[in-house]
């Protein structure tokens, strides 16, 4: 029995370096070039599978980032936020369904409807104040949580409570100003007694601009010449919506308190995982991905950093990437790569895949037009050995043989993957998968005219109609904090969802717009502009559909 304990545990042992090993490829061919600098962890229960820190916590020193590392969580803090207003429910200091202006007798008369509740769900309806117009320029001066709240209370509501979903954070400083007024003691203290300390969370805390910190990571932005130092906001501003900072390691140990049981009743923890609307519950994105694993998540965007913190209930799984640059690789990108690795799911890396020789009839019969469930169109031509895809507007790429049915591309992490009879294909990208069916030889002719066209735009060089005005458009909506999703294709919606508060980040600290040049059209058909800030300058690369939708939108900041 001994012997065989024994040989069990060197093959668990060894089962796990071969994981951790895996990983490590995956973040590497992510890591190349300097497009990650961070920590990341991997867990299944409470048994770390993977810990490594890539890149550097001070370039100019040189400091390597590792395990202990403290970086910034961005809006990772709002399940901090979420939990604490569940305790407070569980000791009777209020009810979650309450209306906020129980604890607030002088709101005004708009936020008569508005409940705690819909401040947890972004379904207050109340303006998220990190979008108005003067936020970049109040963002570097101290304030008060009275004072937060003093710069949304006397604006009108976007929607009645409860009506929509808007990512809000008013919502979240308004809970953390209430806190205080219910609790009598400050957001930090109340955290730090009531999560940090009794989770043994050590190297966990509320950020500071003046306290020395040891072991924290400075925070930076990827410019078009490399890594420089990130914007300058006061701590005071985030508060409950974003001012908190951790480690892999103790961001674990959150983990397993909330959902081991440790801090919350189950009935507690329950409603915090239960979305309302957009998959949203309190503090959390719930949902289920093309993996089929249930997963719990949320990301952070603040300046200097990028976080996404995910936990898979059904399989005890927690993944965490922590990222102190703006502009580099989406933490996410990365979680979802390790997630999938760890859940026994296949990873294959673009260095990896193997190019195979299929006949010239195979790759004919591919040759047609594909179309999304919304959004662009996908044609697909073929070329020598290989098929040519183009979606949309966006440029042509490559994709070689990995079988009979399944493609890659060279340029991009990509795959397409056909059904035996060519009547759909799968994109593999980022994580999801995307079907499209084939379309039939008439809708296929208007694709090809669209694709004259744009060839005609770009000989002429002239801007799509309504190219300037909707750049316009998405840059302030996004500076604000609420795009017009309506205005996009739903691929470009569902990435601009997703990476929404390190864009909104980005743009503010660039501040209004000054002047919009057009430049010309590129190669691939999109309209390119000059786009001069308070703060800067960008180049824009906008994409318009024949139906006047935003199909694509690439920003790239100029020295």
């Amino acid at each position: 029995m001994r012997l065989t304990l024994a040989l069990t545990l060197l093959l668990a042992g060894a089962g796990l370096a071969q994981d951790a090993a895996r990983m490590d490829q995956i973040v590497q061919a992510v890591a190349a070039n300097r497009r990650f600098t961070g920590t990341i962890l991997v867990a299944r229960g409470g048994q770390v599978i993977f810990s490594k820190g890539y890149g550097f916590a001070n370039l100019e020193w040189d400091i390597p980032n590792t395990p202990d590392t403290k970086f910034r969580l961005g809006s990772v803090t709002k399940q901090f936020t979420a939990a604490s207003i569940l305790l407070l429910e569980e000791r009777g200091k209020l009810k979650v369904d309450d209306p906020v202006k129980k604890y607030m007798p002088d709101a005004p008369a708009a936020w008569d409807k508005v409940t705690i509740f819909h401040l947890l769900t972004h379904t207050s309806g109340i303006p998220s104040f990190t979008g108005f117009p003067d936020y970049a320029k109040l963002e570097p001066f101290p304030s008060t949580p009275a004072g937060l709240v003093a710069r949304f209370r006397d604006k009108p509501l976007e929607f009645q409570p409860g009506e929509k979903w808007a990512y809000n954070n008013s919502g979240y400083v308004l809970l953390g100003y209430l806190l205080e007024k219910i609790t009598g003691e400050t957001y930090e203290r109340f955290v730090t007694d009531n999560i940090f300390t009794p989770l043994g969370m050590k190297d966990s805390g509320y950020d500071s601009n003046s306290a020395i910190i040891p072991r924290r990571a400075e925070g930076y932005v990827a410019g078009k010449n490399g890594f420089q130092h990130a914007g300058y906001i006061d701590m005071t501003i985030p508060l409950s919506a974003g001012a908190l900072y951790s480690t892999t390691l103790d961001l674990l140990k959150w983990q397993q308190g909330l959902y081991g049981g440790k801090l919350l009743q189950p009935a507690s923890l329950a409603r915090m995982t239960t979305p309302f609307k957009n998959n949203y519950a309190f503090g959390l994105d719930v949902g289920t991905p093309p993996s089929g694993h249930r997963r719990f998540s949320h990301g952070g965007g603040i300046e200097g950093f990028n976080t996404e913190l995910e936990y898979y209930p059904d399989d005890k799984l927690t993944v965490v990437v922590l990222e102190n640059a703006n502009g580099a690789t989406p933490p996410e990108e990365i979680a979802r790569s390790l997630a999938l690795s760890a859940l026994g799911l296949p990873v294959t890396l673009p260095s990896e895949r193997q190019e195979t020789a299929v006949s010239p009839e195979l790759l004919a019969r591919y040759s047609g037009a594909y179309r999304l469930p919304q959004g662009p169109a996908v044609l697909i031509t073929h070329e020598g050995n290989h098929l040519i895809g183009k979606l949309g507007v966006q440029p042509e790429v490559p994709f070689f043989p990995q079988s009979e049915t399944l493609f890659f591309a060279k340029a991009v992490d990509a795959q397409i993957e056909f059904t035996a009879d060519a009547s759909q294909l799968t994109i593999h990208q980022n994580g999801r998968d995307t079907i499209a069916r084939r379309l039939d030889a008439a809708q296929a002719k208007v694709l090809m005219e669209e694709a004259v066209a744009v060839a005609k735009r770009l000989k002429d060089q002239t801007a799509a109609p309504g190219s300037e005005a909707a750049l316009r458009k998405m840059i302030e909506g996004l500076r604000q904090g609420k795009p017009d999703f309506d205005m996009m294709s739903s691929n470009l919606a569902e990435a601009t969802r997703r990476q929404l508060p390190q864009l909104q980040t980005d743009l503010n600290q660039l501040g209004a717009i000054r002047t919009v040049t057009f430049k010309g059209v590129g190669p691939a058909g999109p309209d390119i502009y000059l786009v001069k800030l308070e703060n800067g300058s960008v180049e824009c690369r906008i994409w318009m559909a024949p139906d006047g939708k935003v199909q694509g939108l690439n920003f790239a900041p100029l020295q």
